[in-house]
């Protein structure tokens, strides 16, 4: 069962909100923020990512960088000025990007069920990013973006969901990347909530430092409190969440600078002991166990040869956990995605045509372009408690940080 509970949320004025809403902090780099927020003082990403107001050479983790996401999130608060509802509410969030539309519902979800595993991973955390965003809640005292969950549709709540759309919205604008965000405040909470508890299971589908982070920012205020009741505000976590029908996960695609020593010819022979290759291939593969790879200017496609030891195990048989086995480990030296600099991921909302540029330009020797995972294998590798490969999901349309703030 899984238990949702309206918060009282900190947010800007209608009028304002498409100027405080941001990309998540973990979708851009520095350089990226900075363009982003600049000439807009209300940009979130002046709180999610503080170092943009400060020299270049500032190191992002060290202390002067969370002052001043204290400071920039003071500033917001009273020059927006960011608002505080009256009541504890749970909200409704629609995205449409083109023709595809998700709809979700917006309420903190409980460290608890996050640490009993209730609430189901499929990625790894990082500790030193882990760190980052723990310590930037804990400077805050907030929760600035939303953990994306999903869950198995259910009619019921679909219902509620559709209902509540045709109330007037306290949110509704048009990002600069032409995807529309709309915000609704439910009206019956407790229906809500009962609805919620007949869903056995929460799926972690984006923001698994940030669930790790509010588990140990939960564990550091536990540790400082005189009278820990578990009702506290810091026990439960800001989350989104969609039925798993409604989800759209596109490619995450790779790029790797080198191609480990090897001259073309005798990465190709490599490739071929492994792959069956036609050219000329599309830029994305048409179906899954299949790949398209870019070399010289050319694009190849990838299938396993006939002949090739089958992949034993759920995630074994992910496409990206064939594609790092079967070349990207044995053929190009890449054995641990976490880690190695010499490759790099490319989101699929930016293109093959982004894996091109990159190669044309020299920046990458080759690119490889998969199939997307499907959101029904996400699920299965959750509920087998298991690990998916690293970069194994992009999902679009994005969240916007700052719209609805979970403070603590």
């Amino acid at each position: 069962m899984a238990n949702i509970r309206p918060f009282n949320a900190l947010r800007p004025p209608a009028a304002r909100a498409k100027y405080v809403a941001s990309v998540p902090y973990d979708v851009v780099n520095t350089a990226e923020a900075r363009a982003l927020a600049a000439g807009n003082p209300l940009n979130f990403l002046h709180v999610s990512r503080p170092e943009i107001d400060l020299p270049e050479s500032t190191d992002i983790h060290s202390d002067i960088v969370y002052r001043q996401a204290m400071q920039s999130f003071q500033k917001l608060r009273k020059s927006c000025p960011l608002l505080v509802e009256d009541a504890p509410s749970i909200y409704v969030y629609r995205l449409i990007m083109g023709s595809h539309e998700q709809v979700g519902v917006v309420a903190c979800c409980s460290v608890d069920e996050y640490d009993q595993d209730l609430i189901k991973k499929h990625e790894r955390t990082r500790r030193d990013k882990e760190d980052d965003r723990t310590h930037h809640m804990m400077v805050l005292g907030a929760q600035t973006g939303p953990v994306f969950l999903t869950y198995r549709a259910r009619r019921d709540i679909d219902t509620m969901v559709m209902e509540t759309t045709m109330t007037e919205a306290l949110f509704d604008f048009t990002a600069e990347d032409g995807v529309q965000h709309t915000v609704w405040r439910v009206p019956d909470l407790v229906r809500f909530a009962e609805a919620f508890r007949q869903v056995p299971l929460l799926y972690i589908a984006d923001g698994h430092h940030r669930a790790a982070s509010a588990s140990r920012a939960r564990t550091q205020m536990k540790e400082q409190s005189f009278s820990h009741t578990g009702d506290e505000e810091y026990n439960f976590f800001l989350a989104v969440m969609f039925p798993d029908e409604q989800l759209n996960i596109l490619a995450y695609n790779r790029v790797v600078k080198d191609l480990n020593g090897l001259s073309r010819d005798d990465f190709m022979a490599s490739v071929r002991r492994n792959f069956e290759t036609t050219e000329p291939a599309n830029a994305a593969p048409p179906e899954p166990k299949n790949w398209s790879m870019y070399l010289d200017g050319r694009w190849y496609g990838l299938t396993l040869r006939q002949d090739a030891a089958p992949a034993e195990g759920l995630v074994a048989s992910l496409d990206v956990s064939l594609l790092q086995e079967r070349l990207l480990d044995p053929i190009l030296g890449i054995r641990d995605v976490r880690t190695d600099k010499r490759i790099d991921f490319v989101g699929g909302i930016r293109g093959t045509k982004e894996l091109e540029r990159l190669v044309d330009e020299g920046k990458a020797a080759v690119a490889f372009s998969l199939y997307p995972t499907t959101v029904e294998d996400l699920l299965k590798v959750s509920d087998a408690g298991e690990i998916m490969p690293p970069k194994s999901t992009w999902f679009e349309p994005k969240l916007r940080d700052g719209l609805l703030i979970h403070t603590f």
